[in-house]
């Protein structure tokens, strides 16, 4: 990694906003009839209306397996990042584990940045040449990257990348079966995930 990346990621960091911040913001932009973002269509926000009541859900409902809770409280002191916006489905499925799982340890600062007033880091951890979102970034204090997740779980990007094979797929069914999967799978798949991707952490 060469030196602008990190200097990228730490000025990003340095502005970034934690959980409680990163929720109270969009449910504010909601008030306003906005999102995240410069869409601000009522399609835009309405995916983000859901998006809200989802983590409102999740944070109320996550219970972390034990095993992953002991995993995470054993780390030494990092900074985590997520690039995110409030409009993204797999966003809101996702960054409530995320936030749960770093609130088992305060060795871990999380922080929170929007995709599209931060281009440059996002272009450093694109998903097959895309910005998909949420991307996490694992660093240790002197903004190395660790690790990266993101932006779902393995099982959903694979449905992902073959409904992209699909021209007529039906955009709202898929959509629909994706938070489906979400719902029956209560993140079993993200924890034993994070369980192996923190293991191959020195």
């Amino acid at each position: 990694m060469n030196n602008s990346t990190k200097t990228l990621k730490s000025e990003a960091f340095a502005n970034a906003i934690d959980y409680p911040t990163y929720r109270s913001l969009i449910k504010s932009l909601l008030k306003e009839q906005k999102t995240t973002g410069s869409n601000h269509s009522e399609f835009m926000v309405a995916y983000t209306l859901m998006n809200d009541k989802r983590m409102d859900r999740w944070d109320k409902k996550i219970v972390l397996d034990a095993e992953l809770s002991e995993k995470i409280k054993s780390l030494s002191k990092m900074k985590w990042l997520v690039i995110t916006e409030g409009w993204c489905g797999d966003a809101a499925q996702n960054i409530p584990f995320l936030a749960k799982l770093a609130n088992e340890n305060t060795a871990i600062d999380l922080r929170f940045i929007l995709r599209d007033e931060h281009p440059q880091v996002m272009d450093q951890y694109l998903t097959n040449d895309a910005r998909s979102i949420p991307i996490l970034i694992l660093m240790d204090e002197n903004f190395n990257d660790l690790a990266t997740w993101g932006p779902r779980p393995e099982a959903v990007q694979n449905m992902v990348m073959e409904a992209k094979k699909n021209p007529d797929l039906d955009q709202n069914t898929f959509i629909e079966s994706i938070h489906k999967w979400y719902s029956v799978d209560k993140n079993k798949t993200i924890s034993q995930e994070f369980y192996e991707l923190l293991n191959k952490i020195k």
